[in-house]
């Protein structure tokens, strides 16, 4: 008995450091707030319609207007964007006026009820990413969350109480794929039966 408590004790204490290894992995990651190729930049500039519209990050970390190409957007952060931009802008307008909104893509998908690609501002949390896609289906586990960042994949809870992951911000590519509840005679019992359907089949054949 001593041992099975001992037992229940390490696994509660390993799945306790894994869920703040699990927060550590998307909170600190150095690349917070940046921009990538494929997303998206709305600029609104006060009194200058041709400098506003949303313009999407190209390939080489640049915008995809024929002024703003030259500012470097990606490997900066967001503040680091802004006074280029704003740099930018004075060799035209005196003191503009500007207003930056980044947009982020991510994936959401699994057992959502409107898996796709989203573009969507970096304070947008986990939880809110699975909201925009509908919300989690009839089959959907809140409690085993994937999120693929830098081709980690990291497991969060987002069912418990005060949950800091469901805080947790979005980060550009991030991709949160929402997992399928288990159910036994869908998962186990038809395969099985299929699997022997298909030997009967191919059995019957070689009888004949």
């Amino acid at each position: 008995m001593l041992r099975i408590c001992r037992f229940a004790l390490a696994c509660v204490a390993f799945l306790a450091v894994t869920e703040v290894r699990a927060q550590d992995a998307l909170a600190n990651d150095p690349r917070a707030q940046g921009l990538s190729p494929g997303d998206q930049v709305r600029i609104a500039v006060w009194r200058s319609a041709e400098f506003s519209g949303d313009f999407m990050v190209s390939a080489n970390g640049t915008l995809s207007h024929p002024l703003y190409r030259e500012i470097q957007v990606t490997g900066v952060s967001l503040e680091t964007v802004e006074e280029r931009l704003r740099t930018f802008l004075t060799r035209y307008i005196a003191n503009p006026q500007f207003v930056l909104q980044p947009l982020v893509k991510i994936i959401v998908g699994g057992e959502v009820r409107t898996p796709n690609i989203y573009s969507v501002p970096p304070e947008t949390t986990i939880a809110q990413a699975i909201v925009l896609a509908g919300g989690p289906t009839a089959e959907g586990r809140l409690d085993r969350v994937r999120v693929v960042r830098d081709g980690q994949a990291t497991t969060v809870d987002l069912v418990q109480a005060n949950s800091e992951v469901a805080t947790l911000r979005i980060r550009s590519g991030d991709q949160i794929l929402v997992t399928r509840r288990r159910n036994i005679f869908r998962d186990v019992v038809v395969p099985s039966f299929s699997a022997v359907a298909a030997v009967a089949a191919v059995l019957n054949i070689f009888i004949r």
